[in-house]
C-alpha cells in the first residue's frame, strides 16, 4: 500500500496539467501588459542557438548574373592570350587533349553559345586597380565601390549547379531549383522573429536596370513562405505613392472605424479557427493586425524628407525617385534601423550577352554610388556592427566571347562554374579576399563556395544552426540547405 501511494505523489492528474498550464499562459499574459518587451526579447528569436553579431541583412541581389571578369576577378593571362581559343580539343584516334587552349571542353555550355565554332578568350573593356590594405581588384566601372574596399569580403569562388536564370535565382533564394520552397528571407523569418511588431519582418524592394531595361522578371515564389506558415511571406514595398497594395483606408473611413472592423474580422476568424483549427486561419488573423499596425509604420518608414542632404547626397540623385535602385538602398537602411530582419533588393537587368561595352557601364552606374553610400552610412551610424550585406547575382560570366569578338568582350553567356560575391558587415572579415580562380577565370582553382555553403554561412551569422532550423512538411523536415552546406569559417571575423 506505501508502494502505491508513493507511486501516485508523482503522477499528474488533468487537472492539475491544466491548472498548472493556465498559470503558465495566465504568468506571460500578465507579462506582455506589465512588460511587452522583455516578453519579445525573450521569444522573438526562437531559432538563435548562440551569441551573435548580426541582427539583419540586406541582400543586394543583381538579378540577370554581373560578370565578375569584368567586375572583381581581374585575370592578366585573359589580356595576354585575348583572341586565342579557350577550349583545348580532344583527338579521338590519340586519346589525347591539345597543347593548344587553356580548359578541356567538357563543360556544360548554353543553348545560346553551344553552336559556337569558335570560343575566344576576351578581354574586359575596362581597368583594374587594387584598392585598401586588402587590395583588391575592383574595376573602374566601379569607383564608389572602391572607396568602401577596405570594408568588404570578397569570395572569388562561388559556384552552382543551375545554368539558366529562373532556376538560377530560385536556387539561391530557395535553396532549391524548382519553385515552391520557402525563401531564405522567409526562414529567417520563422527562425528569429521580429524586432518591430509594426513592420514584417521580411521586405522586398525592386528596380529596373539601365542596361537592359525590362528584362530579368522577378516573381512572388522568390519570397514566398512556401510551406511555412503564411505569416513569414515577404512584403513588397513598391515605389510609388503606395508602397504596399491595399494598405490605406478608403475615403471618409476614420481610424476607429478601421480598428473595429478589424476586431470584427477577427472575431469572425477566430470563430473558424475553433471550429476549424486551420492555422492559415491565424495566420490571417494575424496579418489584418499586422496591416493595420502597417498603416502608420509604412508611410512613417518610406518619408524621406527628415533625412539631411548631405544623406540624399551621398546616395546620388535617384535616392529620391521611388522604385530605383538608390532609393531601395536608402529604403533599406531605414527599414534596417526600424528592426526589420531581412531586407532583399532586386535589381533587375544584368543579362549582358551582347552589348556589353555600352549596356554594363549603365548598370553598375546604377549600383555604384547607392551601394557604398548604403555601406558608409550603415558604418557612420554604428549599424555595419550587426548588419549583415550580401552582394552578387544567381551564376557568372564566361571568359570566352559570346557572338564575334573585337578589342574586348562583347557579350558573356552564363558561367556557373565561379563567380564572385561580396559581403560587408556583421562578422565577417572585412579587407578579405576568400576563394581563386584559374588563370583564364573559368573554372575554380581554390577553396570553391557552393550556394549551400554561403546560405549556411549567412545563417550561421545570424546565430542559426542551419541543420536544426527545420520545417516538417508532407512527414519530412525541410532547410534551406536541404542535406548540404558547409559554413566558411574562414571567412567570419
Amino acid at each position: 500500500m506505501n508502494e502505491v501511494t508513493e507511486f501516485l505523489k508523482h503522477v499528474i492528474t488533468r487537472r492539475q496539467l491544466l491548472r498548472d498550464g493556465s498559470t503558465g499562459i495566465g504568468a506571460m499574459a500578465l507579462q506582455t501588459m506589465l512588460s511587452p518587451e522583455a516578453l519579445v526579447a525573450r521569444v522573438s528569436e526562437p531559432g538563435s542557438m548562440w551569441p551573435t553579431r548580426a541582427k539583419r541583412v540586406i541582400f543586394l541581389f543583381m538579378n540577370g548574373a554581373p560578370s565578375q571578369l569584368d567586375l572583381f576577378d581581374y585575370k592578366p593571362l585573359v589580356d595576354k592570350h585575348h583572341g586565342e581559343e579557350l577550349f583545348k580539343t580532344y583527338n579521338d584516334k590519340s586519346k589525347s587533349w591539345s597543347d593548344k587552349g587553356f580548359v578541356r571542353k567538357t563543360q556544360r555550355l548554353t543553348g545560346m553559345t553551344s553552336g559556337q565554332k569558335s570560343f575566344p578568350v576576351a578581354r574586359s573593356n575596362w581597368k583594374f586597380r587594387q584598392y585598401g590594405e586588402g587590395r583588391a581588384w575592383i574595376s573602374d566601372l566601379l569607383p564608389h565601390t572602391a572607396t568602401v574596399a577596405d570594408n568588404l569580403c570578397f569570395i572569388k569562388s562561388m559556384h552552382t549547379e543551375a545554368i539558366n536564370h529562373d532556376p538560377g535565382v530560385t536556387f539561391f533564394q530557395t535553396g532549391h531549383q524548382q519553385p515552391g520552397r520557402p525563401s531564405m528571407g522567409a526562414w529567417m523569418s520563422y527562425g528569429l522573429g521580429t524586432e518591430n511588431e509594426s513592420l514584417p519582418t521580411f521586405c522586398v524592394l525592386i528596380s529596373n536596370g539601365t542596361g537592359r531595361p525590362g528584362s530579368q522578371p522577378v516573381y512572388t515564389k522568390l519570397w514566398s513562405n512556401g510551406f511555412l506558415p503564411g505569416v513569414h511571406q515577404g512584403v513588397e514595398l513598391r515605389g510609388g505613392q503606395t508602397p504596399v497594395l491595399y494598405l490605406n483606408s478608403q475615403p471618409g473611413e476614420t481610424v476607429s472605424a478601421r480598428k473595429r472592423m478589424i476586431a470584427r474580422i477577427e472575431a469572425l476568424n477566430q470563430l473558424q479557427v475553433e471550429a476549424f483549427g486551420d492555422p492559415e486561419i491565424t495566420t490571417r488573423i494575424a496579418q489584418y493586425e499586422m496591416a493595420f499596425r502597417m498603416q502608420l509604420s509604412v508611410p512613417e518608414a518610406t518619408d524621406i524628407s527628415n533625412e539631411p542632404k548631405h544623406v540624399l547626397d551621398a546616395y546620388g540623385p535617384e535616392c529620391q525617385q521611388p522604385g530605383k535602385f538608390a532609393a531601395n538602398c536608402l529604403l533599406a537602411r531605414r527599414l534596417a534601423e526600424r528592426g526589420v530582419r531581412f531586407i532583399q533588393l532586386y535589381h533587375r537587368g544584368w543579362d549582358q550577352h551582347g552589348a556589353m561595352t555600352t549596356a554594363l557601364p549603365k548598370q553598375c552606374h546604377d549600383v555604384d554610388q547607392p551601394q557604398a553610400a548604403l555601406i558608409a552610412d550603415l558604418k557612420q551610424r554604428g549599424m555595419l556592427d550587426d548588419t549583415l550585406v550580401i552582394w552578387g547575382g544567381e551564376f557568372g560570366r564566361t571568359t570566352y566571347s559570346q557572338g564575334k569578338i573585337g578589342k574586348a568582350a562583347n557579350g558573356r553567356d552564363h558561367h556557373p562554374r565561379c563567380f564572385t560575391y561580396w559581403m560587408a558587415g556583421a562578422g565577417v572579415r572585412p579587407a578579405m579576399t576568400y576563394g581563386k580562380t584559374d588563370d583564364v577565370g573559368y573554372n575554380i582553382a581554390r577553396d570553391p563556395v557552393h550556394v549551400h555553403d554561403f546560405q549556411a554561412t549567412v545563417m550561421h551569422l545570424m546565430g542559426i544552426d542551419h541543420e536544426r532550423l527545420t520545417f516538417k512538411h508532407q512527414g519530412r523536415r525541410f532547410r534551406l540547405t536541404d542535406v548540404h552546406g558547409e559554413v566558411v569559417k574562414a571567412i567570419l571575423a
